[in-house]
């Protein structure tokens, strides 16, 4: 009843968004249409001292990492609500993208920071189908719209155009970093390369601003008697009652697959 008690002011909150797992472009995992209303929410519910982003993330989509940073970024200066970043057990590639939309970054001694580059993963079966007597047919109109075929051997022109599509991701990804961190970034040869800092070595390289843990800094930063409100994306209902199983099990397998790029 004390916030209704004319007069008296109420204790500060920490509204705290958890973004877990990889980022996809499939309804699967963090994507900008499923956090949408959880970041709106988190912004505008009641008047928060900060935004907390708790972050335990591996990467993925370059387009959905911008886009959830760049919402996070537009509440935040719109209603000029400071953001914190505290990372778990990694925040690498576009985990480390997300990360970037906080005014500061906070790690754990363990915490996995960096991974600024760009991949693209897939695979070849171009023998596989010799074997067994498949023969591929393909027809086309534009002599671009079967690149990258994996039942075909690769073609130089096409590892090439999609190598330069992966530089013009790398160097957004770069100019996106430099843009939040600035000045604080070391001059390390090796930080745009996809390289991963442990602990204080991912602060030495100026990709992180200390060590610690949500509740002691916002303690610190609001006073004792500040409180939490979590927010995080739930799941549809019918994927509650198992309706998804097979579609639970793929993202599953994926995001492990993510996370063991790291050792995690």
């Amino acid at each position: 009843m004390r916030k209704y008690i004319p007069f008296i002011k109420p204790d500060p909150f920490v509204a705290v968004i958890r973004l877990q797992g990889a980022i996809a472009n499939s309804g699967r995992g963090l994507d900008n249409p499923g956090l949408a209303p959880v970041i709106e929410k988190a912004f505008s519910k009641g008047k928060p001292a900060a935004v907390a982003l708790e972050i335990n993330c591996p990467g993925g989509s370059p387009v959905q990492s911008s886009l959830i940073a760049a919402r996070i970024r537009r509440l935040a200066d719109e209603k000029k609500i400071p953001v914190f970043a505290f990372v778990e057990d990694v925040a690498a590639s576009g985990g480390y993208w997300l990360a970037c939309s906080a005014d500061e970054i906070f790690i754990d001694n363990c915490s996995i920071t960096g991974s600024i580059g760009v991949i693209s993963a897939g695979f070849g079966a171009t023998s596989a189908i010799e074997k067994i007597g498949v023969e591929r047919r393909v027809h086309t109109a534009g002599k671009s719209k079967s690149m990258m075929d994996p039942f075909k051997p690769e073609k130089p022109a096409d590892v090439k155009k999609l190598k330069g599509w992966l530089e013009d991701l790398h160097a957004t990804f770069i100019d996106y970093v430099k843009s939040r961190r600035g000045t604080k970034l070391s001059d390390n040869p090796d930080l745009f390369t996809g390289e991963v800092y442990i602990g204080q070595k991912g602060i030495d390289q100026g990709l992180a601003d200390g060590i610690g843990h949500l509740a002691p800094v916002m303690k610190e930063r609001f006073g004792e008697k500040v409180k939490f409100r979590r927010y995080g994306q739930k799941k549809p209902l019918l994927a509650r009652f198992g309706a998804q199983i097979v579609d639970d099990a793929v993202a599953g397998i994926e995001e492990r697959a993510a996370f063991a790029r790291f050792g995690l």
